[in-house]
This record gives C-alpha cells, sequence and structure tokens, in this order.
C-alpha cells in the first residue's frame, strides 16, 4: 500500500512539473471565475431582495457556486491530459514498467485536486477583496476547499475513464460541453433553492454539483448545519471513491486491450 502511495505521489509531480512550468495557466483558469464574482455579483447584486439566499450580499452566496463551479470547469478536462499520454506512447511505456496501475491512473486526479484547492483558495481571497463576508470563518472556507477538490476528484476519475474508452479529443469536447450548463443551471449556483421551479429542485438533490455548493454554504455561514455538511461531504466522497474505482477499472481494460 505504501508503494502504491509513493508511486501515485511521483505520477503525480510529473503533472505538477507541467503545471509549474505554464504558471499562467492558473491565471487564465481565474479568468472565468472573475468574471461570475465581480460582473454576475454586479448585474445580479438586487436579487437578494426576493430573500432566501441567507445574506443580505449575493456576493456571499455567489462565492461558493463559483468555487464549485471552477473545480467541475478545471477537471472535467482530466481525460484529454490521459488522451494526449495514450496517442504520445507514454502510457504504454509505463505498463512495461512496475509501476501501480492506480498510481498511473490516479497521478493526474490528485494533481489536479492540489491545482484545485489552489484554486479556490484565490477565489475566495478574490471574493474577500470585493467584500464577502465569510462567518464560518476559517473552518468554513476549509469544508468548501474539501468539498470542490472532492468534486473534481469525482469528475476527473470520471473524465480519465471517458478518455480510455473513447480515445478521442471530438467525443470528451462534446460530451463536456453538454454536460458542463445543465449542471451548472440545475444547481443553487445562482439562485436560492427556494426560488427555483419544484422540478429543478428535485433534479438538484441528486446534483453533486449542488451537494457541494450547498456544504461549502453551510460551512460558511454564521450557524452552519454540520450535520448536513457531513451529508453531502459524505456522498461526495462515496462518489469519489465509486469514480476512481471506476476509473481504475477502465484503465485494466484499456491494458488487456493493448
Amino acid at each position: 500500500m505504501s508503494t502504491a502511495f509513493t508511486q501515485t505521489w511521483y505520477m503525480t509531480e510529473r503533472q505538477l512539473v507541467v503545471f509549474l512550468r505554464q504558471p499562467a495557466y492558473l491565471l487564465i483558469t481565474l479568468i472565468q471565475p472573475v468574471v461570475w464574482l465581480f460582473l454576475f455579483g454586479n448585474l445580479f447584486k438586487e436579487v437578494v431582495g426576493l430573500g432566501g439566499f441567507g445574506t443580505t450580499s449575493y456576493l456571499d452566496y455567489l462565492v461558493p457556486g463559483v468555487v464549485v463551479m471552477s473545480a467541475l470547469g478545471s477537471n472535467m478536462w482530466a481525460g484529454m491530459t490521459t488522451l494526449e499520454e495514450i496517442q504520445r506512447g507514454t502510457l504504454n511505456r509505463f505498463l512495461t514498467t512496475p509501476v501501480s496501475r492506480a498510481a498511473l491512473m490516479n497521478g493526474n486526479v490528485v494533481s489536479n485536486g492540489l491545482v484545485t484547492a489552489l484554486q479556490s483558495v484565490v477565489i475566495v481571497l478574490l471574493g474577500l477583496l470585493g467584500g464577502a463576508d465569510y462567518p464560518g470563518g476559517i473552518g468554513g472556507v476549509v469544508v468548501l476547499v474539501a468539498a470542490s477538490v472532492l468534486l473534481g476528484t469525482i469528475f476527473a476519475a470520471l473524465s480519465n475513464a471517458l478518455g480510455m474508452l473513447v480515445q478521442e479529443r471530438e467525443s470528451i469536447i462534446g460530451i463536456n460541453t453538454f454536460l458542463m450548463l445543465p449542471l451548472t443551471f440545475l444547481s443553487t449556483a445562482f439562485m436560492t433553492e427556494d426560488r427555483m421551479p419544484s422540478w429543478m429542485r428535485h433534479i438538484a438533490d441528486f446534483n453533486p454539483l449542488n451537494w457541494a455548493m450547498m456544504a461549502g454554504r453551510s460551512a460558511l455561514s454564521e450557524q452552519p448545519d454540520w450535520g448536513e455538511v457531513a451529508g453531502r461531504g459524505g456522498a461526495l466522497l462515496g462518489l469519489a471513491v465509486a469514480a476512481v474505482w471506476l476509473s481504475i477499472r477502465t484503465f485494466r481494460s484499456y491494458q488487456r486491450s493493448v
């Protein structure tokens, strides 16, 4: 087990080196969150007057949603990295070594998780600079970041599995583009659950994106509902474990086909 963890960290370092050599990547990924925070935040700031948001500032409500949406957007493309390694022959060369197959599959999942954590903290700080208030303090921020990382793990692992199955860029792009907006708008990213149509609320109950948002918002509130945080967080953790297991199983199928 310790060997598998060591090898996973080695594969993670490979991906982190790529990230460190392209620091502009982090800035590019923050452009859209800035648009959401400060353009949408100002455009819809009066909507809190409708009530049900749990705060008098729309920016307070919006920050957790932007953190989680950014985690989703960043991790849905993990399969592209896997696909590039297949096409370059890098992955097949690793198959000739005794390295753990789980490490091969999970290296970019872990590296994406670390980048997601950094990205989430930066967005929280940007919100703070914009005037957002976090009554839940550091503990609430930690829960929000953890929820975003778990969500990112789910979609990074599923994206890896997808990359193994379809092995085509166009298919990954098409599926991700198809899923991104429905997952976002069938959640409480921009509007409180009380103001959503009933059919959208029912769908949002099964949306892992919404689980992460609700856990983060509750933890950041003045009176956190730790039961809800634990319930949503536990569901995300369980789904993340299942997604990682599925990606490893998919990789073993790919290995047998080589």
